[in-house]
């Protein structure tokens, strides 16, 4: 008998040992050499940086952890890597057996004719017989083909998905606020443009009143002038209110109440324009959710194997120990109550073969769907590094050129309005020359917070920002 039960017990742990299905490897993809714009590649990656050290605005920072602590998406994150967690810890007791504690009494009156009715009746003396049972049972799948092991390879894989994809919603948490930040920035900025140029319009048009009352101009000029200057009005409530929704919307971000941000001028940030990218075969390592999708395609590998492993026989050892009795005042008397049982089972399918193929199939398309999105997930990660790198460059010609444009016609701004005092020119040149400015110097501050929307779209497209 021991001999026997030696037999079994090395035929089984060595079956145990046995793995059906594939090995996980990562799905090949082609990385370029280097990022499109890149004029060569560099080692170095902004990635690496934390934020404290890519971003240098206090008021901003501050933003940024209030979110990081309290913004919803974020919250959710991580409740899914609990969630995970949870699932990876019961995954991880997979090999020991299941033990269970039943306490059990029941009545039964069987029918007179039947031979358990005759028996109570003969033995017992009673219609009815008693049966009390307590017992502890187990129940091992001894052989099992990797399944268990590949359910703990799919639990964890299912766990660091979710903590990369919280990684990911903290990358675009600072990137959303960052922007939003910038955004209310350039609003800040354009209406201070728009106070300036309704009075400077203002000005112009007591000097024209002058002018009309002297009968150097007509009337003409003072509604033109007057419209002109319900324009630069009107721009101003227009602008405020974008701030004030622009700030409901960060606050949303932070997880807060719609309120007043305190912020910086946009003039006081400076844009770094020597930002190192790296090399595209860092995504593979350092952006959240491409990691999180290579982990996708590692849990549907492992539920490949879990499916391909039901196809096989399996060996479950079951096991009892307890006391039983008809009577209730003997149900724990010992040794004469005391019960045990052993026993084992090879469970092979035969009916059910097609339907367990079928799963098998099915994941393995699973798996094969999983890595194509794998590789969408790092053409997407590169090509949104390469946008971004675009946008900084061309962005920066851009400035220059709107600079100019703004410096220009300032000048021609000043001098139109010394022509129009000095009767040199007409009050038509004067408003020209004050809405080309007034559009060049709102047009200026979009271009810089384009810029500096680019910066952190290239700072999140590499994956930075989750540390």
């Amino acid at each position: 008998m021991n001999r026997y039960l030696y037999i079994i017990g090395l035929a089984a742990v060595t079956a145990t040992s046995c793995k059906v299905g594939k090995e996980y490897t990562r799905p090949s993809v082609d990385m370029p050499a280097q990022f499109r714009g890149q004029s060569a590649a560099d080692t170095n990656n902004i990635a690496a940086l934390p934020v404290q050290s890519f971003i240098k605005d206090a008021a901003l920072l501050r933003l940024i952890d209030s979110a990081i602590a309290k913004n919803f998406d974020a919250q959710i994150a991580l409740r899914n890597i609990e969630s995970a967690g949870a699932s990876l810890k019961s995954a991880r007791l997979g090999r020991l057996p299941d033990l269970s504690l039943q306490v059990q009494g029941t009545r039964n009156w069987p029918s007179k004719n039947s031979l358990n009715g005759s028996l109570s009746e003969q033995f017992i003396g009673t219609r009815y017989m008693d049966d009390y049972n307590a017992g502890l049972s187990l129940s091992w799948e001894v052989i099992a083909w990797g399944k268990i092991s590949r359910l703990k390879e799919a639990s964890l894989a299912t766990y660091l998905q979710s903590t990369e994809a919280a990684k990911a919603v903290r990358t675009r948490v600072v990137s959303d606020v960052a922007q939003a930040y910038y955004n209310l920035l350039m609003l800040d900025t354009q209406r201070e443009v728009a106070y300036r140029n309704m009075q400077l319009t203002d000005s112009t048009l007591r000097i024209i009143r002058l002018q009309y009352n002297s009968g150097m101009v007509t009337n003409l000029a003072i509604e033109q002038t007057e419209a002109q200057l319900r324009v630069a009005k009107a721009l101003i409530p227009q602008i405020e209110q974008q701030i004030a929704v622009q700030e409901h919307a960060l606050k949303m971000l932070t997880g807060e109440m719609p309120g007043t941000i305190v912020r910086n001028k946009l003039q006081d940030i400076v844009t770094d324009t020597l930002l190192s990218a790296g090399v595209p075969a860092t995504l593979l390592s350092r952006r959240p959710d491409v990691l999180a999708a290579e982990m996708a395609v590692k849990t549907a590998n492992a539920r490949a194997g879990i499916a391909e492993a039901a196809m096989y026989p399996a060996l479950n050892i079951t096991a009892g120990v307890g006391v039983n009795s008809f009577k209730i005042n003997n149900w724990l008397n010992i040794p004469g109550s005391l019960f045990e049982t052993v026993g084992g089972s090879i469970t092979q399918p035969v009916f059910r073969r097609r339907q367990l193929r079928t799963e098998w199939e099915t994941a393995k398309i699973e798996w094969e769907k999983s890595a194509i999105e794998f590789r969408r997930s790092v053409v997407t990660a590169v090509q949104e590094v390469s946008d971004a790198l675009a946008k900084m460059d061309k962005l920066k010609e851009q400035y220059t050129f709107t600079q100019q444009r703004v410096d220009r016609l300032e000048i021609a701004t000043h001098d139109a309005s010394l022509l129009f005092q000095n009767g040199m020119a007409n009050y038509l040149e004067v408003i020209t020359a004050q809405s080309n400015a007034l559009q060049s110097e709102l047009d200026l501050a979009a271009v810089k917070r384009d810029q500096l929307n680019a910066a952190i779209d290239l700072y999140r497209a590499l994956g930075g920002g989750w540390k």
